[in-house]
């Protein structure tokens, strides 16, 4: 099939994008066999939709809002919000089967900082599992799209105007590379988590499509901005599995090891606080030696194997039964609140390209997403960028070229034992509190790494957001939402956003003229 739009990654964005793209022809490539790698099967909380009969669009709006810290676009909150019944009953439609009671009515669950039950929920905790269930389903019935699995998108191409005009790609079966001309290029390539130490994210999850973005000289805003999930389960495995935030909604209380719950002492919203709040308040009892649990055995107790399933699931291969016993956790990185920046449509700062989902900065997230609106927002604005381009007139890119020495560079995922170490120094000084002087440490430190001998073509990706990171954090000296810094423990007066525009390129020579 011939088509002239291109989206890299099939997460619940791509796919869902692609959908909405018919009949238009549209190719999705994916670095991975179909619903294997991404983050979207992982996503156990659910989607955030004004649906209940107390609830209304404005509330989702205003709690959206008041999440953000200043930083939220209101108008990408008020599309958000009032296009969450709409993603609902669509995602109905094209199969998915969330959770009803006996009368039929959606079952809607409660997060943090949200005032009503607004999340649906799919099985249990697996909405981000049935959501792409179907989505996939739907994708291969579909006689628009065509899709590749298994190719490695190394880089964006780029005409001699800067216009982006495809992909360099990457075929491990064949080994060989090749460039994919497309007049219309959508990055959603999802998130970061990977380049932490401690994720809930798939690890190969680094950011790469961040990377593309920026090496293209697309605006890259609020990179700084990290989401720590407060109940990862801190039982040794990497990714940690995610103690998803509707335990709480259902109850479930944050204790010390002696068994006394501590939120109310860190806010008036106790366990359902917005996230960074519970995060640190976390981290600060694991450091204070009073070790942090989730205790479900009131709140949930024998229900928890119906309920919570892959929660379940994950403590019983630790030999934790959560119906008897205290669930040890952790913060670990979770979502990437910054990202491309895009207007209201999903369109970049560079001709060409489009970003939607977790690589995308919207405008709905700010300082801090309010839990559960991620999945929405990879449904409400993929739906935008398909409005835009399914009856656009668009001429395939010819000639257009990667980048740098993209061709020169080792066609591989970044050896493991240099992201160990990246991991491991992200971890020290970019992640739940930072200060200026670890940051300065921490990017002559991706400096030093540049030069690694050992340098693939993914590594060169991941050092690429992990300076943005940096330099985003370093660069704000204030505490805002999901970004503490201890020598700056204060809000700034008026909020701002931290925008970095800079084409990032690898060789001295080249970085010298960016």
């Amino acid at each position: 099939m011939q088509s002239d739009i291109l989206i890299i990654g099939a997460g619940v964005a791509g796919l869902y994008t692609a959908l909405k793209l018919a009949p238009r022809p549209v190719t999705v490539v994916t670095a991975r066999p179909l619903g294997k790698g991404g983050a979207t099967p992982w996503a156990q909380g659910g989607l955030a939709a004004a649906v209940g009969p107390d609830d209304t669009p404005n509330l989702h709006f205003a709690d959206t809002m008041q999440a953000g810290a200043g930083l939220v676009d209101p108008e990408a909150a008020h599309i958000l919000a009032t296009g969450g019944p709409a993603a609902v009953e669509d995602l109905i439609r094209i199969g998915v089967r969330f959770d009803t009671d006996e009368n039929g009515n959606l079952k809607l669950g409660r997060e943090a900082a949200h005032c009503r039950d607004r999340i649906v929920h799919a099985t249990g905790d697996q909405a981000g599992a049935a959501i792409m269930e179907a989505l996939i389903d739907a994708a291969r019935r579909a006689g628009h799209i065509t899709i590749l699995e298994r190719i490695v998108v190394e880089d964006l191409l780029l005409d001699d105007n800067g216009v982006v005009g495809g992909a360099l790609i990457y075929d491990p079966e064949a080994g060989e590379r090749e460039a994919f001309d497309y007049g219309e290029t959508v990055l959603a390539t999802g998130g970061l988590g990977g380049l932490y130490a401690v994720t809930t994210n798939p690890t190969p999850a680094q950011g790469h499509g961040l990377a593309f973005a920026a090496r293209a000289g697309a605006v890259i805003r609020d990179p700084e901005f990290v989401q720590f999930h407060p109940t990862a389960l801190d039982i040794g495995l990497d990714p940690a599995p995610l103690a998803t935030e509707a335990l709480r909604g259902d109850g479930a209380r944050l204790v010390n090891k002696d068994g006394a719950p501590f939120m109310e002492r860190y806010h008036t919203g106790a366990d359902l606080a917005p996230r960074d709040i519970v995060a640190r308040a976390v981290e600060a009892e694991i450091k204070a030696g009073r070790g942090a649990f989730l205790d479900a055995r009131e709140a949930i107790g024998a229900k928890f194997p119906d309920t919570f399933p892959t929660v379940f699931a994950s403590c019983q291969a630790a030999d934790i039964d959560p119906r008897t016993d205290l669930m040890p956790v952790a913060p670990a990185a979770h979502y990437h609140m910054g990202g491309v920046y895009t207007d209201l449509d999903g369109k970049t700062s560079v001709d060409g390209l489009w970003a939607v989902g977790e690589v995308a900065s919207s405008g709905v997230h700010g300082a801090n997403r309010l839990a559960s609106n991620s999945l929405l927002e990879a449904i409400v604005f993929g739906g935008r960028i398909a409005d835009q381009l399914r009856d656009a007139e668009i001429d395939s890119a010819e000639g257009a070229g990667a980048p740098g020495d993209r061709m020169e560079l080792a066609s591989k995922p970044a050896p493991a034992k240099e992201m160990a170490k990246l991991r491991t120094a992200m971890s020290d000084h970019a992640a739940l509190i930072r200060n200026g002087e670890g940051l300065a440490d921490l990017l002559e430190f991706i400096h030093e790494m540049q030069e690694s001998p050992d340098m693939t073509s993914g590594l060169k990706s991941a050092l690429v957001t992990a300076e943005l990171i940096a330099q985003g954090a370093l660069a704000r000296e204030e505490s805002r939402g999901g970004h503490f810094r201890s020598d700056y423990p204060e809000a700034d007066g008026e909020p701002y956003h931290t925008e970095i525009a800079a084409t990032l390129l690898y060789d001295d020579e080249e970085e010298d003229d960016a």
